[in-house]
């Protein structure tokens, strides 16, 4: 048995604890003392709520998550704040419900996880004690963090805003982003990752285009996230960069941490309007050439051979990296090579956004890698969503790297087993060729044809 009354003298939950604190939004007292016990799911903290929980939340692990191994138990910290009222210009809360659907060792890539939740907390100091106990637990450990960013103008330090947080009571109501770091920085290398949607106020948001490592934990730390700038009126912004990464998780994917944040960035942007972000990843390491390097090969076309390679030209970098994916495609390491290919595509988002050509480029790359794996379902989401970004960049429906990548799109779908999938591709396929027909005829009305 646990008792947890916010005063920092709590270890660690036990294996499969699940713990939620929330903010005193009902009628129970701030200082209510409440129990959890190993297994139950309870709310605690700022005033208890009294919504039924989900019992012991156990799971199998997601490959390449963290380091530490899957045999391991692992931590997952769930952590969405925002200010109450005027204040708040994130619903940071409402990602909880889709996070807390994902099982617990996908969160963490273990086997057995403990997940804790912290609900608009109110005091930062119990965060902080959260933080810390999830921090002295020896397996992987992951935070998945929502919520805004505020700038303390007299020492220019971000904050994150908490639940009683106002421009007035900043330094003392919210969690300052240099305890974060100080928690998780003097944890092993590769134990920690965290992923975070933040929305930045002015001030923060002009300091990062300044300053690109102001939210970095240390050397230790994996920082993936995403931070877009606070709306100014109208409604909150809402966390779906995160919301992003439980849903590629519900529906079964397990890539790694680089990929799924590739994916995530590209699927949030597609959701909102305005898709301005600072990106948050880890910066790859070149990987070294082989020797001899082996020559890309074209993708195999069906529709006609398509105008341009699988790899087609990348920009300039300081060393070549497409030898090397390819290598690892080729000797059937696809795991690897799609972990390297995301992670490069990860750097390109950062830099250049998701809308660029240079993203774009990498998930041709990404999408050439799953034919080549055998997975021609993915292939074709993935040429898809090549082609309609380049659409997006006001590429002519003539361009031959858009007909190329319609071409191959059609051609993977032409190769899915799974009727069921391959009819919930079509549509998608279907609309896509009325815009770029290609340069063979009959191919829309073909694929009409295979559609009924």
């Amino acid at each position: 048995m646990v008792i947890d009354d916010g005063n920092g003298t709590v270890g660690p939950p036990a294996a499969g604890t699940r713990v939620r604190e929330t903010s005193a939004r009902t009628s129970a007292p701030a200082d209510a003392r409440t129990r959890a016990y190993p297994g139950a799911d309870i709310r605690a903290g700022g005033g208890a709520d009294t919504r039924a929980g989900a019992g012991v939340r156990t799971g199998a692990g997601a490959v390449g998550a963290v380091d530490g191994g899957a045999s391991a138990v692992g931590t997952a910290v769930l952590l969405a704040a925002a200010p109450a009222g005027r204040g708040r210009a994130m619903d940071a809360a409402s990602v909880l419900p889709v996070l807390a659907a994902v099982p617990p060792g996908v969160l963490t890539g273990t086997a057995t996880a403990t997940v804790v939740e912290l609900a608009d907390p109110l005091d930062p100091q119990t965060v902080l004690t959260r933080l810390r106990a999830a921090a002295a637990s020896p397996g992987p450990l992951v935070v998945f963090l929502a919520g805004q960013l505020h700038l303390d103008k007299r020492q220019s330090l971000p904050h994150l805003a908490l639940a009683r947080t106002t421009t007035a009571t900043l330094r003392y109501t919210a969690l300052p982003w240099h305890w974060l770091a100080g928690e998780l920085g003097g944890r092993p290398p590769g134990a920690t990752t965290v992923v975070a949607d933040l929305a930045a106020d002015p001030e923060v948001w002009q300091r990062l285009a300044a300053a690109p490592d102001l939210l970095h934990l240390g050397p230790g730390p994996h920082l993936y996230g995403r931070v877009t700038p606070a709306p100014r009126r109208g409604e909150p912004t809402t966390p779906d960069y995160l919301r992003a990464w439980a849903e590629l998780w519900r529906a079964g994917a397990r890539p790694p941490f680089p990929a799924m944040h590739a994916e995530a960035v590209v699927r949030a942007a597609a959701r909102e309007a305005s898709p301005e972000a600072f990106l948050l990843a880890p910066v790859p390491r070149p990987a070294p050439a082989p020797s001899p390097a082996p020559a890309p090969t074209p993708a195999s076309a069906p529709l006609p051979a398509p105008a341009v390679p699988a790899f087609p030209p990348a920009p300039v970098v300081a060393q070549d990296p497409h030898p090397a994916i390819l290598a690892a495609a080729m000797a059937g390491r696809h795991g690897e090579a799609a972990a390297m290919a995301a992670a490069w595509e990860s750097e390109a988002l950062r830099h250049h956004g998701p809308r660029s050509a240079e993203a774009v480029h990498w998930t041709e790359v990404r999408a050439d890698l799953a034919r080549l794996a055998g997975e021609p379902a993915r292939s074709c989401e993935l040429w898809l969503a090549a082609a309609e970004f380049r659409l997006a960049l006001r590429h002519p429906a003539d361009d031959p790297d858009v007909e190329a990548a319609v071409d191959r799109a059609h051609h993977q779908w032409e190769q899915i087993g799974d009727r069921a999938r391959a009819g919930s591709i079509g549509p998608a396929l279907v609309a896509l060729r009325e815009r770029v027909p290609g340069r063979r005829p009959g191919a829309l009305a073909a694929l009409r044809r295979r559609m009924t």
